[in-house]
């Protein structure tokens, strides 16, 4: 059952017409109440299989070229990423990574490799119950975390970088470096990270490579691999 209305606006100094201000309008409008709830449309991020919204091996360029992983791959490879092993005693305490959900709906990454630098940039995409801003708060309070598995220690630093201009309804963006082993094995692992957050989606995307300096990042092939991931995530 529908029931209409008509009422006369009163004049306003400043009303919205068409997506152009105008001043001093005084009009006469008819609405139309129509019985039953409102829904509001769905993000294609909320509604489809995560899957479906990661970007392909073939948006890679052919210097990294690139795979999806399988499930059970994803669970070892995300927490390479962050430098701390799933179940790493993590000092300062709190300073542990959020709890992430490996499933298939949960986490998925396509990963493309350079086999002469030995560097590689993964897509991954991480369905989350919170905000980009608690992830960005507590990584500004653990800038120095010391992660020992198995009696080896891993010290990773964390830069919080100016974020990436791109549409989406957070973003952030950091450096990292991994150190890790014992004295005369150490091992160096530099990341640059850019991360988005759509919905209940968070997009990231992460150059890795060997060695002390981050700043040797392939930026142009991370920017745009970034961009490229958050436009699938978009639009579906």
């Amino acid at each position: 059952m529908t029931e209409r209305r008509c009422r006369l606006l009163v004049p306003v100094s400043m009303v919205l017409v068409s997506g152009l201000l105008v001043s001093g309008v005084l009009a006469a409008g008819c609405s139309t109440a129509v019985s039953g709830t409102a829904t509001p449309a769905r993000d294609p991020a909320a509604s489809r299989p995560l899957g479906e919204l990661l970007l392909g091996p073939a948006a890679f360029p052919s210097s990294y070229p690139a795979v999806v992983l399988p499930a059970q791959a994803v669970s070892q490879a995300a927490p390479d990423l962050t430098g701390i092993a799933s179940g790493a005693r993590v000092a300062p305490a709190g300073c542990k990574p959020p709890q992430q959900d490996y499933s298939a709906d949960g986490t998925v990454m396509v990963v493309g490799t350079d086999s002469v630098t030995r560097s590689t940039i993964t897509i991954e995409l991480v369905r989350v119950p919170t905000p980009l801003a608690e992830l960005e708060a507590q990584l500004t309070e653990c800038p120095d975390v010391t992660a020992t598995t198995n009696g080896v220690d891993a010290q990773v630093r964390t830069t919080i970088t100016p974020p990436p201009p791109i549409d989406a309804e957070n973003t952030l963006a950091l450096r990292r470096t991994v150190r890790s082993g014992r004295t005369g094995g150490t091992v160096t692992q530099s990341m640059r990270t850019l991360i988005a957050q759509i919905a209940d989606v968070r997009v990231q995307a992460t150059y890795m490579s060997f060695g002390a300096d981050p700043g040797s990042a392939d930026t142009a092939v991370l920017d745009d691999l970034f961009i490229a991931a958050v436009q699938k995530v978009r639009t579906g």
